[in-house]
């Protein structure tokens, strides 16, 4: 009897882990939300820049449409990465805690974003698109940053800097991953 509640229990707590399809269904339903917006405002951008080619248009708003421009193509881009961030965790929230995605397997996309062993390996794959999200933010608010001292460069400059050591570690921890895993399949 103590043995049958046992399994029971187990039976159970193994079930429990199927909660995570909420999370997997909201994640989805947020990453097609997000490609929907960021898609709009790229129809929306392309609308704008047509006044560009105007020859009625002075230099200042020709300068203002430019500026304009770039920042909401920066934005367009940040709205992707974080898309793509929501798609890349539902994707691998379901492969670790309900199943792999048979439809997936064997296909050569799948090795580049899916293939999820880990929560390590989400983590890696989710990390590169926050540090994504980051550049990208900062490239953005670089546009709109208006530098007015030699500090504000170097500020900007530092910034730079760290995503620059950033990027460097990362690819140097992808490389000594790869280096691991081509020593053990040996």
């Amino acid at each position: 009897m103590l043995k049958f509640i046992e399994l029971m229990f187990e039976k159970a707590l193994w079930s429990g882990r199927f909660v995570v399809v909420v999370a997997v269904v909201a994640s989805m339903a947020a990453a097609f939300a997000i490609f929907y917006m960021a898609t709009v405002d790229v129809i929306y951008l392309v609308g704008h820049m047509l006044h560009y080619a105007d020859p009625m248009l002075d230099v200042a708003s020709r300068k203002a449409i430019h500026d304009e421009t770039i920042t909401h193509v920066v934005e367009v881009v940040d709205g992707y990465l974080l898309a793509t961030f929501m798609l890349i965790f539902s994707l691998g929230m379901y492969e670790l805690f309900v199943s792999d995605i048979d439809e997936a397997r064997g296909t050569k996309a799948s090795s580049k974003i899916l293939v999820i062993e880990s929560l390590d390996d989400l983590k890696a794959r989710l990390a590169k698109v926050i540090l994504m999200i980051l550049i990208v933010t900062l490239f953005e608010e670089a546009l709109k940053l208006d530098l007015a001292s030699t500090l504000d460069l170097l500020y900007l400059g530092g910034g730079i800097a760290l995503i620059g050591v950033a990027l460097y570690f990362t690819h140097k921890a992808e490389a000594h991953g790869k280096d691991g895993e081509e020593t053990a399949n040996h």
